[in-house]
């Protein structure tokens, strides 16, 4: 049977963030961000389906997928028709989730590539929504989980970006295009921005990171001691002082060298990153 729903407090105000607050049974929750799945890697789809298809006795009692669940997302339309490949593998992510989800409930926090993942969408997946950034209670502590871009302040042409595709009137007008020009304009952005990381070489240690100072102020928003998130591409686990501390976790990637999939599972005894098998 489905497990019961936490207890969600949404709109959150300024001096205080969204809040989830876990069940009293709940003994373990996994945290999961960056898969990036696409259709021209299905290695990682696989690694991604073999995780989803766990006996429920090893499984937490929840999977927070903390954003860039998907490599695009141009709108909840994708799922309408199987009328192309692309739109076949989109069917099939959000149907595998869809299973999972009868057994073990799933939140989702937007990130910077599935920001447009809407109320259709998160219903065909079997996904609840999470305001980023969301205060977790768990275990009697505050643990503050969030995608991460938002807190890189250093890139700037990035911020600005955001800022204008989180608008309620940009939204709108973006899903109102054909599907197909929607495509074509994401093609666009996924281009211009290999060529921005082909300018560092790929390398992830020469990205904007999360700005220290920002996290330690969320933290104490928050009133919580660990920030998890995604976003870098870096996983690690950074001391901000103070008590505080932020977690960082991995990308999947299960064509790079060495391969990438790990999950971060939190439960009495701490934090601890589990690599899963890529065959």
């Amino acid at each position: 049977m489905p497990l019961a729903a936490p207890d969600l407090m949404p709109a959150p105000s300024p001096d205080r963030f969204a809040q989830l607050r876990a069940p009293a049974h709940w003994q373990a929750v996994e945290f999961i961000s960056d898969l990036h799945l696409q259709p021209g890697e299905p290695q990682t789809f696989e690694v991604w389906s073999t995780f989803l298809q766990r006996p429920e006795h090893e499984r937490a009692n929840a999977l927070f997928i903390l954003g860039d669940l998907f490599e695009v997302w141009v709108g909840d339309d994708v799922l309408d028709t199987s009328a192309s490949t692309d739109q076949t593998f989109w069917r099939a992510c959000a149907d595998a989730l869809k299973v999972f989800s009868l057994h073990t409930p799933v939140y989702f926090m937007a990130g910077n590539r599935d920001f447009l993942l809407g109320a259709e969408g998160l219903k065909a997946c079997g996904m609840q929504g999470l305001s980023d950034p969301t205060t977790l209670d768990f275990l009697g502590q505050h643990w503050l989980l969030s995608h991460g871009d938002a807190l890189c302040l250093a890139d700037t042409a990035y911020m600005q970006f955001r800022q204008q595709v989180r608008q309620p009137q940009w939204q709108h007008d973006f899903l109102a295009r054909p599907l197909t020009e929607r495509t074509a304009i994401a093609r666009g952005l996924r281009q211009q921005s290999e060529a921005r990381k082909q300018s560092t070489a790929g390398d992830p240690s020469l990205w904007a990171d999360v700005d220290t100072a920002a996290a330690r102020t969320a933290l104490q928003t928050a009133k919580a001691h660990t920030l998890v998130h995604g976003h870098t591409h870096r996983p690690a686990e950074h001391d901000l002082g103070h008590g505080l501390q932020r977690v960082v976790l991995s990308d999947w990637d299960a064509n790079a060298q060495p391969p990438r999939a790990e999950v971060l599972r939190l439960d009495a005894q701490g934090l601890r990153r589990i690599s899963l098998p890529i065959t």
